[in-house]
């Protein structure tokens, strides 16, 4: 029976790949990038202006009073979702297809992308909602429904969240843990997959305080372990830093492969892979870090807006490329063969041993897990938008370990491909939703900024703004 049930979902995911992601894509490349050009023009290069800022602000964070999650906490929980396999398997994949000048647009992708995190996280902020126990909960499907006056777009954004984070991207995780064990200990992918299941479910039963707490230990612990070794690789080879760097940007312009669908003629393979898996890695602009950014207890929405912002930095442009350094650095990158982790563990292996193949397996299982409660942590809450029921949040939890054991035995093929779909749909909702919201976003830096320029705290108060009244803002939040 169970075997049944296993098969037909994999048939219909299959045949959901294979009909719907080109056009999806093509639709979403477009909205990606346009919207993150225009928050950049519209915000002032706020990206580049408040970056200081951020880091400030995501220090000051770090104590919360009751229930709610501090701003440190949001932060690291959307960092535990943001850091993860996309950091290291997706950037392979993304070299391994589209050649070292993928590199160069996942951080185009990052930099315009952090424009639309602010302002998305922003708005997650203003319009979020505080439960009777005193937590907060809020999002894109909550912003859309206040905002927008649209609650169908809301629930249509909320499934498409669920499919992609609670199901399609923790069975990636999954899948990228067996590899990576595989690879290093021979792990029976079975055996794995139960592993993570148990683990799992130990920790999303626990609920959201748990993960925050969870993700505020461990994702700045593996994180740095992991940047470590990519300082190290780094001042081992030095000397061929420029040349690499030199051949990504040269490598970004090549045309000579080019990318399938409707813009086939347009994109390279490098701009396709590079954005795709820039997606994926930071999330920008996606919809899913607002979840995490609404449930901290902070003054002003802009300071979670601008801690959000910070995320999508370290994850891109610190993160990726320490992995992108440490495959292009190594000799025989682009004639292995090899994708995905298995081309990151080479790597590990040809710099620094077999130490490196042990370390990287240990590192992303890390990674990965804390991913795999970062997404469910986002999924939980827009099952609640939808319908807060004890019984429908502990189908979901089950429904989530499912898909981690689907993802642990299944294809990497059909895993990402169905992560690349879904995540299509949810990014094409909620760019849309930030860009018909973006007065609000402009009212809300712009208030932001005045108060900082008067070396004021910043403190948002509602009832300064009459233009904001009509979305009836919770009536216990932003008053003074």
């Amino acid at each position: 029976m169970f075997k049944k049930f296993f098969d037909l979902i994999e048939s219909g995911i299959n045949w959901f790949n294979q009909t719907l992601s080109t056009p999806l894509w093509d639709i979403t490349i477009v909205l990606l990038l346009g919207v993150g050009l225009f928050f950049t023009i519209t915000t002032g290069l706020v990206q580049l202006r408040l970056l200081p800022q951020s880091l400030r602000e995501m220090w000051s964070g770090r104590v919360s009073d009751g229930d709610s999650l501090s701003p440190f906490q949001a932060f690291t929980t959307g960092l535990a979702s943001r850091v993860g396999v996309g950091n290291i398997s997706g950037v392979a994949t993304a070299i391994a297809i589209g050649g070292s000048g993928a590199v160069f647009w996942m951080w185009m992708t990052a930099l315009l992308g952090m424009s639309s995190a602010f302002a998305e996280s922003s708005l997650a902020q203003l319009f979020k909602v505080q439960d009777k126990d005193g937590t907060f909960r809020g999002g894109p499907a909550y912003y859309i429904t206040q905002g927008l006056k649209a609650p169908w777009l809301a629930v249509i954004f909320a499934l498409s969240l669920i499919f992609t984070f609670g199901f399609a991207f923790n069975a990636v995780q999954a899948n990228s843990i067996v590899e990576a064990t595989h690879n290093a200990w021979k792990w029976d992918a079975q055996y794995v997959g139960v592993a993570l299941v148990v683990l799992s479910g130990l920790i999303i039963f626990g609920g959201i305080k748990r993960i925050g707490g969870f993700s505020a230990k461990v994702v700045p612990t593996m994180a740095l372990f992991y940047l470590i070794i990519a300082v190290i690789i780094l001042g081992m080879n030095i000397s061929k830093v420029p040349a690499i760097l030199s051949d990504i940007v040269a490598s970004a312009f090549d045309f000579s492969a080019m990318a399938g669908g409707f813009f086939g003629a347009v994109l390279s393979k490098s701009m396709l892979m590079g954005i795709k898996r820039g997606l994926f890695s930071n999330e920008a602009g996606m919809g899913s870090a607002p979840n995490a950014a609404a449930s901290a207890d902070v003054k002003h929405p802009a300071s979670q807006g601008l801690i959000q912002m910070l995320g999508v930095f370290v994850d891109t442009i610190v993160v990726c490329s320490c992995t992108a350094i440490i495959i292009l650095l190594s000799d025989d990158y682009a004639t292995s063969g090899l994708q995905s982790i298995s081309l990151t563990q080479h790597a590990l292996q040809f710099h620094v041993g077999d130490f490196g193949l042990h370390f990287l397996a240990f590192i992303l299982f890390l990674f990965a897990f804390s991913s795999i409660i970062g997404n469910y942590a986002y999924a939980e809450s827009n099952i609640r938008f939808i319908k807060n029921r004890p019984w429908l949040v502990l189908a979901f939890r089950l429904a989530v370990l499912f898909f981690v054991y689907f993802g642990a035995v299944n294809s990497a093929t059909i895993v990402w491909d169905f992560a690349d779909s879904v995540m299509a749909i949810m990014a094409m909702v909620n760019l849309v939703a930030i860009v018909l919201l973006s007065p609000i976003v402009w009212i809300i830096l712009k208030d932001y900024q005045r108060q900082l320029k008067a070396k004021q705290e910043p403190t948002f108060y509602v009832d300064a703004h009459p233009q904001l009244k009509k979305y009836n803002l919770d009536p216990r939040l932003w008053k003074k």
